[in-house]
């Protein structure tokens, strides 16, 4: 069912994992004391949990920047950091989760309360007690906390309609539409029609939101025979409760009442089920001279009419499309009423969904090597990247290490390789370094 897409990216990224101490013990009876420095605790992840109040992704258009708390920096006499506590975001149910830069999936989140991790937290640096040895007992060597992963999530979920308007086309509908709502989805192409249905999000002013649909179109094309295509009307049956718009202006010469009885009646032509469904009446463009009036009148036939098969008498609404007069509270009953709408889902179609294949190959070389104009060697990549960045810098020792593992990972015989002669400068990042034969 990917009619409409409700979609939207963000901005994650996780704690920084806090930096081991280099310390010492200093004790009044214990000579030279060993090396007392602790690690850093670890950075928070940014988690995706499923919440299921949630019905659509509106809540990220107004934030779309997440972090996560970096770790504590180790102490001296031992005392490790504190890790931070994990960030957990909110989405609805069905929301799939993809990185934005590759493209790749990362999950596809359905269940209440289901997670996932998508940016870990760096691991703490190793305080300078971890470095002792026979050789070193007491090391000026710690390292740095690990950055927390960085990244672009897209989300996106598959919005059912949860309301439809029902309506003529002259009664304001797509006024209505454009001053609740505040999103337009991407709305998949239909190959079969012309009529590209309008959808909307809509936010309540207590936070609630649902998506809104204007139906009448699609339906008076439906009973003209034009070929609309069984998954559309599908989609309109999933509609949970119907707003039936009603011009009370009656501007056209036309009876507001009568309008209502034949948009019900072509409501059950189509066998769409949809007279099963909550209505709520919404007396629109009550700002215009004879509104009021005909309201009442209005009231008057719908209770004469009133039979048993109906004991619900529908909801009235009085607004005004154009002054936004009475929209709130029309907003907030459609939202209670879905509260209590169960929903009309059929199970059996929502098999055709994307087969995605997991993989996270990683054939990304650990380094790569380029040459300024100036004659500098420059070093990327992410893992020499993140080793500098758990490099401190502050400590011979430290940046011996650093230049360790460089060589263990083959970039002095790569430069080598490429032509770097003694003296020549190599930067990673903001530091340089010369380089030594």
């Amino acid at each position: 069912m990917s009619m409409f897409l409700d979609q939207v990216t963000i901005d994650v990224k996780a704690g920084k994992g806090g930096d081991g101490m280099v310390a010492f013990r200093r004790e009044k009876y214990v000579p030279d004391g060993g090396p007392a420095g602790g690690d850093g605790g670890r950075g928070g992840d940014v988690i995706l949990v499923v919440d299921e109040g949630l019905r659509t992704l509106m809540d990220f258009r107004f934030n779309r920047h997440f972090k996560a708390q970096p770790g504590e920096n180790g102490m001296s006499k031992g005392m490790h950091g504190r890790g931070s506590d994990d960030t957990y975001i909110k989405v609805p149910q069905g929301t799939t989760v993809r990185d934005a830069e590759t493209g790749a999936l990362l999950g596809d989140l359905i269940e209440q309360g289901q997670t996932l991790v998508i940016a870990k937290g760096g691991r703490g640096g190793r305080g300078n007690i971890r470095f002792a040895s026979p050789k070193n007992p007491a090391p000026e060597l710690a390292e740095n906390g690990e950055p927390g992963q960085e990244r672009k999530i897209e989300l996106e979920l598959k919005v059912l309609a949860d309301v439809g308007l029902v309506g003529f086309p002259s009664v304001g509908k797509s006024t209505l539409l454009s001053v609740i709502s505040s999103a337009r989805p991407k709305i998949g192409a239909y190959h079969f029609t012309t009529l590209v249905p309008n959808l909307g999000m809509v936010t309540t002013t207590d936070g609630r939101s649902f998506a809104v649909a204007d139906l009448p179109g699609l339906i008076e094309g439906a009973s003209q025979g034009v070929g609309l295509g069984t998954q559309f009307l599908r989609h309109i049956e999933r509609t949970r409760v119907i707003l039936h718009v009603i011009d009370m202006s009656g501007m056209e010469g036309r009876d507001p009442y009568e309008d209502y009885l034949s948009i019900n009646n072509e409501l059950s032509t189509h066998n769409l089920r949809l007279l099963e469904r909550p209505q709520i009446i919404v007396a629109n463009k009550m700002d215009m001279p004879d509104a009021e009036e005909n309201l009442a009148l209005f009231k008057e036939q719908l209770a004469k009419e009133k039979t048993d098969e109906f004991a619900d008498e529908p909801m009235i609404f009085p607004i005004s499309g154009v002054t936004r007069k009475g929209i709130d509270a029309l907003l907030n009953a459609t939202a209670d009423l879905l509260e209590v709408t169960p929903e009309f889902l059929l199970y059996d179609e929502e098999i055709e969904e994307d087969v995605v294949h997991y993989g996270f190959q990683s054939d990304e070389p650990e380094f790569a090597i380029d040459r300024d104009p100036d004659a500098t060697w420059i070093l990327s990549g992410e893992k020499i990247e993140k080793l500098f960045q758990m490099t401190n810098f502050d400590h011979d020792e430290t940046v011996m290490r650093f230049a360790r593992q460089l060589r263990g990972l083959g970039v002095d015989e790569a430069l080598r390789a490429r032509g770097a002669k003694d003296g020549d400068i190599v930067r990673i990042g903001n530091f340089e370094f010369e380089f030594v034969e």
